[in-house]
């Protein structure tokens, strides 16, 4: 277990004088001024600092930080020395310098030495050599602007790692939390796109633009923002043109469809999901589970029960061919799970005259898989739309104080995880608390009660 005190990387950064974002603005200028071919972002620096590092540092950002900071990658992720000294990094060299006791640097070549080392001799060698090294720097510089490119192949894998991990962060952690992390990823995104690359990387991309684009189609919608979702969700499926990525271009029309469903347009959610299925060219991805799993709850929502009944049936023999493609790989949210299916085919029966006694056995089956997966892998949103499901279920069959237990921890939800569908899905279960068999109920009054109280402090207001 690592240690209480913060990281040594931490310590450097508490002292100096500049914002995180001077920071990491220093460390790609050092990066360019050493001529490597690397990137940082806020959300790395932070992780960095924490010591919470899931995949060991690139060598290029490794050796862009022994220059930046003064110590190696292992030094500024570990504890910080007990009684180390106030230090400070300085802007432009990436050097470090102390405040009261020397402090060891490192300069590119050398072994660790204490600051203010004695000055080697100026003789000719050692100018030519210092010629040479800047000569160097500056040939790289040039090449990178005959080559008119903005970003190389590492950057942008570094750039493709942030972006993978905020589709995973997604289904776990607040909005609030990653919303700022994904407009600055979009941003650098879009910021290289209007530049140019090599043809190659210039595809990379237009992938990561539209799957960061659909992670804040999706963060509107969950904010209760249908029209700036539907803008994110159309700029998805720009970029997956771009890209000529189907799965991309299938994963857009399908959370088109999610957006319509949850606005209270469901026949325009059918035609979304239908026009995704059209484009799916032979997929075998879990997005080829997900397309008929939402057409299934927009046409029940609708009334067709036949056709309902049809989508879920092409949903679950889709699933049994699934091959998992690179959005599945990727994870997170541009993923389609056995259990988020269950909890599809949940609220697309409880919508159907008598699916109530289906609908709860798929909603507890979604439950009961998500309990046995992987902590990394639930959907605090997924798992509530569960409970709520079944709760409206039991509703359905007069089953009050089942459908209170089923609630029960959904209505125990931080008011920051408190999004737009899990609000909807509470209001439906209040609606169906409205009917006249349960006038003179006391339970369906109080639990009435505790769902208005739920649905009073969501997400999207605190937002505003």
């Amino acid at each position: 277990m690592r240690e209480d005190r913060p990281t040594l990387l931490a310590s450097l950064i508490a002292r100096d004088e500049r914002t995180q974002e001077e920071v990491v603005a220093g460390f790609e200028q050092c990066a360019r001024d050493h001529g490597e071919d690397t990137s940082l972002s806020l959300r790395t620096l932070r992780r960095w600092m924490l010591g919470d590092v899931r995949t060991k540092p690139r060598p290029t950002q490794r050796r862009v930080a022994r220059i930046y900071w003064g110590h190696s990658m292992d030094e500024l992720l570990a504890p910080a020395p007990s009684g180390s000294p106030s230090v400070q990094v300085e802007r432009r060299t990436g050097t470090a310098s102390a405040e009261v006791e020397p402090v060891r640097v490192t300069t590119p070549g050398a072994i660790d030495a204490d600051v203010d080392p004695p000055a080697p001799p100026e003789d000719s060698q050692h100018t030519l050599e210092r010629q040479v090294a800047m000569s160097t720097r500056r040939a790289v510089r040039f090449t990178t602007f005959a080559e008119a490119r903005n970003a190389g192949p590492e950057a942008i894998a570094q750039l493709g790692e942030e972006i993978g991990g905020l589709a995973s962060d997604y289904i776990r952690e607040p909005i609030a939390n990653i919303m700022g992390d994904l407009v600055q990823a979009q941003d650098a995104v879009f910021s290289l796109l209007e530049g140019r690359q090599r043809a190659a990387d210039r595809v990379e991309l237009y992938m990561l633009a539209g799957v960061v684009s659909g992670l804040l189609a999706k963060a509107s919608h969950d904010l209760g923002k249908a029209h700036d979702a539907m803008t994110q969700a159309r700029t998805m499926y720009v970029c997956a043109d771009n890209a000529d990525h189907p799965g991309l271009r299938v994963w857009a029309r399908g959370l088109q469809s999610l957006i319509a469903y949850w606005a209270g347009r469901p026949q325009e959610a059918v035609r979304y999901a239908q026009a995704g299925t059209m484009i799916l060219e032979g997929g075998r991805g879990t997005v080829a589970a997900w397309l008929p799993s939402l057409e299934a709850r927009a046409l029940a929502q609708l009334g067709n029960t036949a056709e309902a009944r049809s989508a879920l049936r092409r949903a679950y023999n889709s699933r049994e061919a699934v091959m998992p493609d690179e959005l599945d790989r990727i994870g997170g949210l541009l993923t389609f799970p056995q259990a988020k299916q269950h909890y599809y085919a949940a609220g697309a029966l409880v919508s159907i005259e008598g699916g109530d006694d289906e609908a709860a056995g798929e909603a507890v089956s979604a439950l009961e898989l998500y309990e046995d997966s992987d902590p990394l892998e639930r959907s605090f949103s997924d798992i509530a739309g569960a409970r709520a499901e079944l709760a409206l279920a039991r509703v359905h069959v007069g089953e009050i104080e089942g459908a209170r237990e089923a609630l029960a921890p959904m209505l125990g939800l931080d008011p920051t995880l408190r999004i737009g569908g899990i609000i909807t899905s509470a209001e439906r279960v209040h609606h169906a608390l409205r009917d006249p068999r349960f006038v003179d109920s006391v339970l369906a009054s109080a639990l009435r009660d505790e769902i208005e109280a739920f649905c009073q402090v969501s997400a999207s207001a605190l937002s505003r």
